[in-house]
């Protein structure tokens, strides 16, 4: 089992701190951030991505009912587990698909249980995420079919009736749209900056502001500079964890 990222949020230390120390108790758990109201779970979980967020009911500025339904919202909902001291709000958590409540003072046992229920359901989610996802990006290019690693491309645009796709090593022209490419790699880290640009951003080294809202974004292995529209900056910047 790969580790599972966890984030813990609750108003009181000391209920955080006994988390931890019980969570750390299973080598599959690594404790990846902490939070003490219900909007900075949301903002950890947006910042660090983790697979599953414990949280409070009774948080102040937002609760624990409210991160979920904010959570539900994200792009990457994490697993949420509530872990409270009020039984009475247990039927309203399942409306936000969590998949445990639990009670302090926790019992042993069943966090256990409640783990083995988070590997269960990530290991399946990972086994669907792989048996949906390409090899290879196949390219018609110059009446021969070529395939790609997705993992080497840097960036790809539209000129005109052509797409260019720029890897690590050369480049490809082909007829195929931009939009069918970014449809076929939504399984992989690519991300439109511009109506003609799509980006890996796993190649990202630097973000500059430039003029009007729109920003210049440098790519490693290449030294062009890409022009980032303002209408995307928002999302790319979320997605980059900033």
């Amino acid at each position: 089992m790969e580790t599972i990222k966890v984030v813990i949020a609750d108003d009181e230390r000391y209920s955080r701190d006994e988390l931890k120390h019980l969570l750390s108790e299973f080598s599959s758990i690594q404790i990846i951030g902490e939070a003490d109201t219900g909007e900075a779970a949301v903002m950890k979980t947006l910042q660090l991505q983790p697979d599953v967020v414990f949280l409070d009911v009774e948080m102040p500025k937002m609760n624990g009912m409210e991160a979920a339904k904010s959570l539900m919202e994200l792009k990457k909902v994490p697993l949420i587990v509530f872990a409270t001291a009020y039984p009475q709000f247990a039927a309203e958590a399942f409306r936000y698909e969590a998949i445990d409540y639990i009670l302090k003072p926790y019992d042993e046992e069943q966090l256990k249980q409640t783990v083995q229920r988070m590997e269960k359901l990530l290991i399946q989610a990972k086994s669907s995420e792989k048996s949906t996802t390409p090899g290879k990006l196949a390219l018609e290019v110059e009446g021969e079919i070529i395939y790609l690693e997705p993992k080497d491309i840097l960036y790809m645009y539209r000129d005109e009736k052509v797409t260019k796709i720029i890897t690590r090593t050369k480049s490809f022209d082909t007829k195929t749209p931009l939009k069918d490419l970014e449809s076929r790699l939504g399984p992989y880290c690519f991300f439109r900056i511009h109506k003609s640009y799509l980006v890996n951003l796993d190649y990202v080294a630097k973000l500059t502001p430039w003029f009007n809202g729109a920003y210049q974004l440098e790519l490693e292995g290449t030294e062009e500079m890409l022009s980032v529209s303002r209408n995307y900056v928002k999302s790319l910047r979320e997605r980059l964890e900033i």
